[in-house]
């Protein structure tokens, strides 16, 4: 549950700032030591809202060149879709591997 629940702490991105990254961060830091699929599940899911956030800002920056906005879509589309596909994989207690994730923290 608690795995789970680190996947979809990246929904909070889309009700304030920086959220998809800090509920993840905090509910994976909180249980990592507890529970080997936490440490594993919220690990791949903090990496993955990391470079969702990245891969935004480049968007968004790109957006006065008139290519930004349908990225913008784009990368919202694929994070909601991606965040949902996870959090059913590891509610079964498959592990899951977001695509075009880069992995900051090992």
């Amino acid at each position: 549950m608690w795995a789970t629940l680190c996947h979809l702490g990246g929904f909070a991105g889309y009700i304030f700032p920086f959220g998809n990254v800090i509920v993840p961060l905090v509910l994976w830091l909180i249980k990592k030591d507890e529970m080997p699929l936490v440490e594993r599940e919220g690990k791949k899911s903090v990496n993955f809202q990391i470079s969702i956030t990245i891969y935004t800002v480049v968007a968004f920056i790109l957006v006065f060149v008139l290519i930004g906005l349908p990225l913008l879509l784009a990368i919202g589309v694929f994070d909601f879709v991606v965040i949902i596909l996870a959090a059913i994989r590891t509610n079964k207690g498959e592990d899951y591997h977001y695509p075009l994730s880069i992995r900051f923290i090992k």
